[in-house]
Order: structure tokens, then C-alpha cells, then sequence
């Protein structure tokens, strides 16, 4: 398994974040990204609070990445559909949560955080704003 190392005070530690992702050119997909563009009252607060999420591995919104399939508030349950760059992402269970607490940030009662693989991910999925922020990271995309 690859891991980045990071220097830290008293020694030096492993991170096994999303270390696979792989950004090479994919098929476009007509749907995505989603962006909320058009979203209003609570949907908008819940696109907001989803912009401020970031990729454990980089600083990018997830919304940029182009991580989010879809946002649905019904009777005040919020619905978030989702992928991850790479399937075996061992930050998974760490993103998920960090969903489902913006999404509660953002006022509703409750939160429901489903992972899609289809279609899978790619880096034509990524924002304008997102792959400048790649780039400004040091990626080449």
C-alpha cells in the first residue's frame, strides 16, 4: 500500500489518505459535475456547507472535485449522493462523516449519505474551479 510520510513533531507519521487517485482523462459524463447551480433555501445551504468539505489528501472542495451525484431535501432529511476518487479509499469511513456533519450543519434534522460508484469517477468530473485548485496543489490536470 502507498502512504505519504509527513514530518510532525517527535518523529514522523504515515497517512494512507486516498493515495490512488488517479487523474488521468475519463469519459465526460452530460450530468456532471453537479454543482447546485439553482439550488435554493435549504438545498443552497446544504451545497454551501458541502463546498467547505475538502479532500483529506488535498486542499479541494469535494463539490469542485466533482465528488457529489446529488443533493435532495425531502420533509427536512437531507439526501446526498456521492462517489469517492478511488473505490478502496481508506479515508472513506472520514469523508462520509464529514458529509453527513456539514449536511447536518446546514439545518436540517437529518442527514442520509449514500455512496454511488456509477458512473465511476473521473477527472472530467472536476470543476473549472477544482482543477485549478489541483493545479495550485501541484497536480497537472
Amino acid at each position: 500500500m502507498s502512504t505519504d510520510e509527513f514530518e510532525v513533531e517527535g518523529g514522523e507519521f504515515e497517512s494512507e489518505a486516498c493515495a490512488y487517485t488517479d487523474y488521468e482523462p475519463g469519459d465526460a459524463h452530460d450530468q456532471y459535475p453537479k454543482t447546485g447551480d439553482g439550488a435554493t433555501g435549504v438545498e443552497r445551504d446544504v451545497w454551501d456547507a458541502l463546498y467547505e468539505v475538502e479532500d483529506p489528501e488535498m486542499p479541494v472542495s469535494i463539490v469542485d472535485l466533482g465528488l457529489i451525484y446529488d443533493v435532495d431535501v425531502v420533509d427536512d432529511v437531507a439526501h446526498v449522493e456521492m462517489t469517492l476518487t478511488y473505490t478502496g479509499c481508506p479515508a472513506r469511513d472520514m469523508i462520509l462523516n464529514d458529509v453527513r456533519c456539514a449536511t447536518l450543519a446546514a439545518g436540517v434534522a437529518d442527514a442520509e449519505v449514500t455512496l454511488r460508484y456509477s458512473p465511476a469517477w473521473n477527472v472530467e468530473m472536476v470543476t473549472e474551479q477544482g482543477k485549478e485548485d489541483l493545479r495550485e496543489f501541484g497536480l497537472s490536470v
